[in-house]
């Protein structure tokens, strides 16, 4: 049985309990797409929510927002896209497992030196992130996948949004 760490990158992403919204972590996310082989870039703007699971030990991970990317018939493609995460405890409190709702495992999430780098095999492509913490409210990642089916460049940034500067209308409970 893995330790469950209340504090560490858990507390980081939670933040400080907001009004009328407990202990959940909200944070406004750019990130731009580029198909290095087909030439193109698009968008992603939206939010990410993490909540506290049921066990009180790991985290759920929702993000909801737009998409913007170049039409196969000219324009841009502009689109709702959603995908969810759980986040579990490790024997650090400097990182957590990630995990597809259904609990295969994805990768480890850190911003420690030695673990900030991991990869997930997604047949037949190989997918490398990289976390950074760029502050108290900001941080990124990077997804470098490579293989015969896809190469992508994902770069992500995400600042916590506090009372004062709210995102709109995006990232409503789901």
């Amino acid at each position: 049985m893995k330790a469950q760490h209340t504090s560490g990158l858990r507390a980081y992403l939670l933040g400080p309990p907001l009004p009328d919204s407990g202990r959940e972590g909200r944070w406004s996310v750019e990130r731009t797409l580029f198909d290095r082989a087909a030439g193109t870039r698009g968008t992603f703007t939206g939010v990410v929510v993490f909540s506290e699971t049921a066990d009180g030990g790991g985290l759920r991970f929702h993000e909801e927002g737009t998409v913007r990317w170049p039409a196969s018939g000219g324009g841009i493609f502009a689109g709702p896209a959603t995908r969810e995460y759980l986040l579990r405890p490790t024997e650090s409190p400097d990182a957590l497992d990630m995990t597809f709702p259904d609990g295969r495992p994805f990768h480890r999430m850190s911003f420690s030196t030695d673990a900030s780098q991991d990869q997930h095999w997604c047949d037949p492509d190989t997918y490398r992130v990289t976390y950074s913490q760029r502050g108290p409210d900001e941080f990124g990642y990077v997804w470098d996948v490579t293989g015969p089916r896809k190469d992508l460049l994902l770069e992500s940034v995400l600042r916590r949004i506090t009372a004062t500067h709210g995102a709109g209308e995006l990232g409503s409970r789901a």
